[in-house]
């Protein structure tokens, strides 16, 4: 007799319902965008906006040139800012898990230690623009966040579990360390590398405290710090409507919508980007694989 319970339609249940927990607040976000504040005001947060009003991208897409200003900044800074960031880590981490290699107990227990103290804001401000010479400048971005030292332990304990033998067999042969580090310890180490570029990319995409701190040039913005300052000018002028006297007329701007509508910009891109890297994650798994 046919059993009654069909397991596989109960996954399908739990997958369908697990993804539409990630997708239906993305709906949400899309659909109050897209809604006026006395549409929210009147009828909350719908899932289908009852009527189209895109007066919140105009707010957000006043200046289109300034915006596509900020969105190259932000992408130049993310794509170089990630592969110099990946490439110096694990330079820096492949060394570490090298048994052959001296003093990499001291050296990586030093790392280690700047995971727990820090210098604070103040002599990290001195040391960037005085010493450095990076304040406002593009290069802020990059340089001085090239090296993570949590992700640089990732990497080396990655590296670790390779087979030395591999190591040992290439330096029989006569390959350069170089050679080895790049034909032999990158290609399998696709995962971790992976990994690692998916965190810099999120991490460095959504970055806005740095413009904050160090830029002055309103053409050096990134695309979520000038987004948060559209914002605040948002709601500036509400507050002077609300402060004026209502025989003056003045209307209100926007903010709910206008709060969606910059989160659907800014993560717009990453929406169309994430899919090829988390192939490209995926594959990774695959070649990482030593057979024995």
């Amino acid at each position: 007799m046919k059993s009654i319970f069909n397991y596989k339609l109960v996954i399908h249940l739990f997958f369908i319902c697990f993804t539409a927990a990630f997708v239906i607040p993305f709906v949400y976000a899309i659909s109050i965008s897209l809604s006026s504040d006395e549409t929210l005001r009147a009828s909350g947060y719908p899932l289908i906006p009852p009527e189209i009003d895109f007066s919140a991208y105009q707010i957000v897409f006043n200046n289109m040139e300034q915006i596509l200003r900020a969105y190259g900044v932000t992408t130049f800074t993310t794509f170089v800012g990630t592969f110099l960031s990946v490439l110096v880590m694990s330079l820096c981490a492949y060394p570490l898990s090298r048994p052959d290699v001296k003093w990499r107990y001291p050296v990586t227990f030093i790392i280690f230690l700047t995971m727990i103290f820090g210098g604070g804001l103040i002599p990290t401000y001195v040391l960037i623009t005085q010493y450095y010479g990076l304040g406002n400048s593009i290069w802020v971005y990059i340089f001085p966040t090239l090296a993570n030292a949590f992700h640089i332990i990732i990497f080396r304990t990655f590296f670790m579990g390779l087979p030395f033998s591999l190591i040992e067999s290439a330096k029989l042969d006569g390959a350069s360390e170089w050679k080895i580090f790049l034909k032999i310890v990158l290609p399998l180490s696709a995962p971790v590398i992976a990994t690692i570029g998916l965190f810099n990319l999120l991490g460095r995409w959504n970055e806005w405290m740095t413009a904050l701190i160090y830029i002055r040039d309103p053409d050096l913005y990134t695309l979520q710090f000038l987004l948060q300052r559209i914002l605040m000018e948002v709601e500036f002028l509400n507050k002077v409507a609300r402060e004026l006297p209502i025989e003056l007329g003045v209307m209100a701007v926007p903010t709910e919508s206008v709060r969606f509508a910059m989160a659907i910009v800014s993560a717009g891109p990453m929406l169309f980007v994430f899919p090829f890297f988390q192939k490209y994650f995926a594959k990774g798994l695959t070649i990482g694989g030593v057979k024995g």
